[in-house]
């Protein structure tokens, strides 16, 4: 509800899980260690028994008395505790405490012990290489140097042996630059620049000048500022910060500096016009991308590109800049389907055929419009055949799941997710399955559709769509007219059905509903003696939920692409989103500004497919969900406040 980061805090009581009499010393232990206690540490240790997360608190005691250096217990426990979620992350935080001492032999020992190593750990391996001299180290810091755009501490004296081993030059080093500004981390974009000879570094207020002041800057340079390549990237850098403002405005400055300018300068600057101009559905934009001739785009740029070529229905357009992407970007379901619809623009059917077999079957958005485009219905996989009781029991057994099941039952719902994330690693379709029954079991809804959601063979779709409370929820969807298979797939998406999630804004429960709009709802419909402490309780947040649907429905032309759209950015936004044309919806929500609720959109229509599947027992059509969106329009919506 409303724009915001998808990330949830949530407090949930499962009703088969009750704590036990050890509890209470584990969470004694937790508070000792977070507060530096270590006597309470120990006492809370020995009353802790055999408890499943007794090798936390044993974690506990060894970051707190890692400092005595105490190897031989470290990696006693470390052995003992072989490739669990508590072993990797303490290796993880001895390697950081190795490698600020330079003790390097020790992190490359423990490094190749490591499962899956984050960014800054995988950078003090690479420091201990160089410290013994292997220039290997050097290919992998070149892929660094574009893709790391702000990179941990433990990484700058990796990306600094690449100028030391005179791997890059004064042009990586601009280049680096660029991408890191248009990603909006000027800091680093500075940091950078000192790479550069002492000669050709910028001054650091005339830097912060061009990026904070774009304007002023540009209006008070001196009359030469062109003779020399920093003058003209600054006054570039300046024109690409104009952009992220205003692209017209930006577009007519640099029209008065291009003369002055040589042509990468001039070309990346147009580039930034063209991303800022498609971000807000400009229809200039393409003209600004095409005056920016062959220069790399960044992964955003040709995503924007592709987009700004979608809503103008420039086809050619659209195959050109996919097939100039990067293989990578370029493999991605998203624009595979893209590029086979260009080809189909084009009269190029079997190539486009290809190109749809390609992603068809996956159970997302791609996928869905992929088997439509060639032919196919969308329905769940057959059902695989039920887990059996050693199936369950092994799932009940294993270790890193029991470890979670213990967090969930300590309301520590953070820990629980990374442990419980941690166990399926390697699982095959029958043990996920089997742990996907097994949060079902204990209504931990959201891990049995994460779950679910992995399998690669046998599927179970009633898992991966689960309905949970459908005494409330389909009858208050019947009572607004509103499709049922549409709520359970925006529930699904915006709460994962945990009736108590909150989101780091603020909003609240099954529907996930902000303090505002549910108090806005309550006025409208009449809801007697409401507060917002009654948010969660799962009747009034359905009822409130549903009926904030119903009324965004019959403000965006009833059209559930724009309905969903604004339930996640707001109403005003959804409406803005629109072009001066009808657009084709699954246009309009691949070309929607912020990634979450393009995300979000996408994922809310194609759940809602396979909830009517499930419900009604046959084929559905996403692309006859997404239809086409009307234009944009100058009628006074039906509710003006509408939040």
């Amino acid at each position: 509800m409303k724009f915001r980061l998808f990330l949830l805090s949530l407090s949930v009581s499962f009703p088969l899980l009750a704590q036990d009499g050890n509890d209470l010393a584990f969470l004694t232990a937790r508070d000792a260690f977070r507060a530096g206690d270590r006597n309470k540490l120990e006492k809370a240790t020995a009353q802790l028994g055999n408890h499943e997360l007794a090798p936390y608190v044993e974690n506990y005691r060894l970051r707190m008395w890692m400092d005595q250096g105490d190897a031989a217990s470290m990696r006693a426990f470390l052995e003992r505790n072989d490739k669990s979620y508590v072993a990797e992350k303490l290796r993880a935080d001895w390697i950081r405490w190795l490698g600020k001492r330079a003790n390097w032999s020790d992190v490359e020992a423990e490094y190749a012990r490591m499962l899956a190593p984050e960014p800054d750990v995988t950078c003090y391996s690479q420091q201990a290489r160089l410290a013994r001299n292997d220039k290997s180290v050097l290919d992998e810091a070149e892929k660094l140097w574009l893709t790391l755009i702000e990179p941990p501490e433990p990484c700058r004296p990796v990306i600094d042996s690449l100028v030391y081993g005179q791997r890059v030059h004064g042009e990586d080093v601009w280049l680096r630059a660029r991408r890191q500004l248009e990603a909006n981390r000027p800091n680093a974009s500075k940091s950078t620049l000192n790479y550069l000879p002492d000669a050709q570094m910028p001054d650091g207020k005339a830097f912060d000048t061009a990026v904070n002041n774009p304007m002023g800057y540009l209006a008070r340079q001196p009359a030469n500022w062109h003779a020399s390549q920093t003058g003209r990237e600054l006054a570039a850098f300046a024109v690409a910060r104009l952009a992220a403002n205003d692209p017209r405005v930006a577009a007519d400055e640099l029209d008065k500096l291009k003369a002055r300018l040589q042509e990468s300068e001039k070309q990346w600057a147009w580039s930034q016009i063209g991303l800022q101009g498609a971000k807000r559905h400009l229809p200039e934009a393409l003209g600004w991308y095409a005056s920016a001739g062959k220069t790399v785009l960044s992964d955003e740029g040709y995503q924007w590109k592709v987009r700004a070529a979608l809503r103008a229905q420039e086809w050619g357009v659209v195959l050109n800049t996919i097939q100039a992407m990067p293989p990578t970007l370029a493999a991605q379901p998203e624009w595979i389907y893209w590029l086979g619809r260009a080809f189909k623009a084009g009269g190029k059917t079997s190539d486009a055929d290809a190109l749809f077999g390609k992603i068809a079957g996956q159970a997302n958005f791609y996928g869905n419009l992929a088997d439509e485009e060639l032919g196919r219905s969308i329905m769940p996989p057959p059902k695989a055949k039920a887990t059996t009781a050693d199936e369950q029991k092994a799932a009940r057994e294993n270790p890193g799941i029991r470890r979670a099941m213990a967090f969930f039952r300590l309301d520590m719902r953070t820990e629980a997710v990374k442990e419980w994330n941690w166990a399926l690693r390697g699982m095959d379709d029958r043990e996920l399955l089997a742990a996907a029954d097994l949060a079902k079991r204990n209504q931990i809804w959201d891990r049995a559709i994460n779950t679910a959601d992995r399998t690669k063979n046998e599927h179970d779709y009633s898992l991966r769509f689960l309905s949970p409370y459908g005494d409330q929820v389909r009858p208050a969807a019947h009572n607004q007219s509103l499709d049922d298979a549409w709520v359970y797939g925006l529930m699904r998406q915006e709460s994962r059905f945990i009736t108590n999630a909150k989101s780091n804004v603020g909003a609240s429960g099954l529907m996930q509903l902000m303090p505002a709009t549910a108090k806005w709802v309550a006025k409208k419909i009449g809801l007697r003696d409401y507060n917002h402490g009654k948010v969660n309780d799962t009747e009034t947040n359905v009822l409130l939920g549903t009926s904030y649907m119903r009324l965004v429905m019959e403000n965006l032309d009833n059209h559930p692409v724009l309905a969903s759209a604004a339930y996640n950015a707001g109403p005003g936004r959804a409406k803005k989103w629109r072009a001066d044309r009808p657009l084709e919806g699954a246009i309009y929500a691949e070309t929607i500004p912020f990634s979450e609720t393009r995300d979000y959109v996408k994922k809310v229509m194609s759940n809602a497919v396979y909830y009517s599947t499930l419900f009604n027992g046959k084929p559905d059509s996403l692309k006859a969900r997404l239809g086409v969106v009307g234009p944009k329009t100058s009628d006074a919506p039906k509710d003006a406040d509408l939040p």
